[in-house]
């Protein structure tokens, strides 16, 4: 989690070159590259002006101490509303925080159970944005194909500056959500791809082309019957056939759009498989884009964990096993390889039983050390709302025993951790910790039967 940075509300009017401000915008509502940045020249300020906002937030912490000489203030904001990694505040910048200190300091449960909170809202803020795009987009883009481009652009970007803005991001579970299906796969898909892209250090253009083309893998669905838009395995040999047809009207809406080559690509070659079987060409990994395996391999693993019907679906443990066990000829090997390197043995949603017996639910999973996850603690005796989440990575005694499904738990447990029936997954800045390899820990796991059971599952 991040630690808390007072912040100061800041009237437009009287900001000053060297002060950190925080845009609380969603990323499309402003032109900065990022919503936090310490303000560089005058034409920033008249920006910010711009936007028709009457006041900021500003760090004072991270701001010059002398952006503050003769510059009155509005009072504090409450702390918990803001999250941000600092460095020790500047002598000036800190007297001046102590002098307009509204609130009493907050106990250190207090202060872990809003930073914890702080960001998750922001996680599902960003999440809700972005979900609301997406819809613009899908509207958009048969009637006005130029228009969806500039959205997915900015939606794109927007993920970018958000992985390139910290060292490490963790993905991060989210709270239950509703509404449509097909934006919960399509953020699914691009925050995973873009965070696997990153960790097998593709370029700036390949990390482009998987953002684009995971965002828009499955846009050609639009032009199938409504109730052929999710895969069935109850689907005729006629209905098979017009589901498929969406990977050529994904590329020819793509081509309309104007999207990147490679961004094409990656929707032609989203469902064609490293051993060949795959479709509409079958290819091989050999003749698939770096960009189009990764996309492939996560748009595989989120229709196994929320298909189009929810009893058919698996926890991400047994996604996981499955594909590593069973399905691995589909699969681009480094891909597969780098891709349990970064969800971890057990990824956001899996149900697991602690060291101590106790169950827990996994949060967030940091790639640097996928065995030691961010969990929730099943606790009778501390009410769910006030639980605070347990960092593995800094237990040396804790760790985690075993995976198990939801239906193991007791009704009480079952409550408590409410394991998602739909996943939705976020990105999370990550604390910094040791590098972790990933050798034969799932091969363990898999192959101890102490997990989770499952059967064979082909993806749509």
């Amino acid at each position: 989690m991040e630690a808390v940075t007072p912040a100061l509300m800041m009237d437009v009017h009287k900001l000053r070159i060297g002060m950190y401000v925080f845009l609380d915008l969603g990323w499309m509502d402003h032109p900065f590259p990022l919503n936090r940045f310490k303000i560089a020249n005058v034409e920033q300020i008249e920006q910010i002006r711009g936007l028709g906002l009457k006041t900021v937030k500003v760090l004072a912490a991270r701001s010059d101490a002398s952006a503050f000489v003769d510059v009155p203030q509005v009072p504090e904001l409450s702390p918990g509303s803001i999250a941000s990694a600092v460095s020790p505040p500047a002598e000036q910048a800190q007297s001046f925080l102590q002098t307009h200190t509204l609130q009493p300091p907050k106990t250190p449960k207090r202060q872990a159970l809003d930073d914890q909170n702080a960001s998750l809202m922001r996680s599902e803020r960003m999440f809700s944005e972005a979900s609301a795009a997406w819809k613009q987009i899908s509207a958009l883009t048969q009637r006005e194909p130029v228009a969806a481009m500039q959205r997915s652009v900015a939606v794109v970007h927007g993920f970018l500056n958000e992985i390139a803005s910290t060292h490490e991001t963790s993905i991060r579970l989210l709270s239950e959500v509703s509404g449509d299906g097909g934006a919960l796969h399509a953020l699914n898909v691009t925050v995973v791809s873009l965070l696997l892209a990153r960790a097998m250090k593709l370029d700036d253009t390949a990390l482009s082309d998987v953002g684009m083309g995971a965002l828009l893998h499955d846009i050609g669905k639009q032009a199938l019957p409504d109730r052929l838009r999710w895969h069935s395995a109850q689907f005729s040999t006629v209905e098979e056939r017009t589901f498929r047809e969406h990977v050529a009207h994904g590329v020819q809406m793509g081509s309309a759009m104007g999207m990147s080559a490679g961004a094409q690509l990656v929707i032609a070659q989203h469902h064609e498989t490293a051993d060949g079987k795959g479709y509409p060409k079958g290819l091989t990994h050999a003749q698939m884009t770096p960009a189009a395996k990764i996309v492939t391999l996560v748009n595989a693993y989120d229709n196994l964990c929320n298909p189009g019907s929810a009893a058919s679906a698996v926890t991400p443990h047994e996604a996981l096993s499955l594909m590593f066990a069973q399905l691995k000829p589909r699969f681009d090997p480094a891909c597969l390889t780098a891709f349990i390197r970064l969800m971890g043995v057990y990824p956001p949603g899996s149900v697991v039983q602690l060291s101590d017996e106790r169950y827990a639910l996994v949060v967030s999973v940091n790639a640097a050390r996928p065995l030691k996850p961010c969990v929730m603690v099943f606790d009778p005796k501390v009410p769910r709302d006030e639980a605070l989440l347990l960092d593995l990575q800094a237990e040396i005694v804790i760790g985690i025993r075993r995976s198990l499904h939801p239906r193991h738990l007791s009704g009480a447990a079952l409550d408590y951790l409410s394991p998602r029936k739909r996943m939705s997954y976020f990105f999370e800045r990550g604390a910094e910790t040791a590098e972790f390899h990933v050798g034969t820990a799932l091969v363990m796991e898999v192959g101890s039967g102490g997990g989770e059971s499952g059967s064979t599952r082909s993806s749509a």
